[in-house]
Order: C-alpha cells, then structure tokens, then sequence
C-alpha cells in the first residue's frame, strides 16, 4: 500500500495590547515550560531559543518526544522552528511566529504548515487549529497583563 503525502495549513494573527519585547517572552514561556495541552493540563517542553536549538517534550529519564528545532530567531520579532512536531509519522512542520510593533502593541502573525504522512483526524488542520488558539489565547492574555 503506497500512502500519499498530505499537507495542512494554520494562520492566525491578532492584535496584542502588549509590547514587541513582552510579546515575544511570552510566546518563549508557551512554547516552553509554561506550556499546556488544549485542556489546561502542563505539557512538560524544553525549548532552547537558540539558532539549531531544540523543542523536544521531556518526560524525565532520558525519555521524550523531538518536536523540532529552531530554524530561525530574531529577538523580539520571529521564531521559527522545523520538525514533525507532535506527528509519530513521517512528516515535517514548520511553525512560525512573526511579531511587528504597532505603537503600544504587537501584531502576532502565526502559521504551522505541515506535509508528510498525516493522519486523517490531521488532516484538515481543524483539530489542530484548536491547540495552537489555545495557546495564542494564553499568550495574548498574559502578555497583555505583563504590560
């Protein structure tokens, strides 16, 4: 059986009532140890925000799960990072966060762009989609108190 490479696509952007510089050590905090699963419970990940860095989820005794690695970062206004991400398939993701100062605020633009071999309930980005709102809902919230 000869599978076929699928691909998906999630975008968002927002207006956040924050700082460039806060906004960005926000989204560092999410995608690191402040980072949780859709439904509030922690997600123990390790994220080192450096070019060739890694964001892997630690389970503790040298067992986890590679998310990916930094592609690029550009304090305060990218990160960028490649890998399969949460996908135990042959699959690559690459996930950007954009951030550009607009006065006292900072417009977030989000994309995760995968292909590979994508399990269906994957497929359309929906459930996914889900996930990252939820973090760039925390984001938002806690930049926006941070001011």
């Amino acid at each position: 059986m000869q599978e076929t490479v699928h691909t998906f696509e999630v975008v968002r952007e927002t207006l956040i009532a924050a700082p460039v510089d806060i906004v960005f050590d926000t989204i560092l905090e999410e995608m690191g140890p402040l980072n949780q699963d859709p439904g509030g419970n922690p997600l123990p990940m390790k994220l080192e925000a450096w070019p060739g860095g890694r964001w892997y989820r630690d389970l503790g005794d040298d067992s986890g799960h590679m998310w990916g690695h930094v592609q690029a970062i550009k304090r305060p206004n990218l990160i960028e990072v490649y890998g399969p991400l949460f996908m135990s398939t042959p699959a690559a993701s690459n996930v950007q966060y954009r951030l550009t100062p607009e006065g006292n605020q900072t417009r977030l633009k989000f994309c995760h762009r995968a292909m590979g071999w994508i399990v269906p309930e994957l497929r359309d980005g929906a459930n996914i989609g889900k996930g990252w709102d939820a973090m760039l809902t925390r984001i938002q919230s806690k930049a926006e108190k941070k001011k």
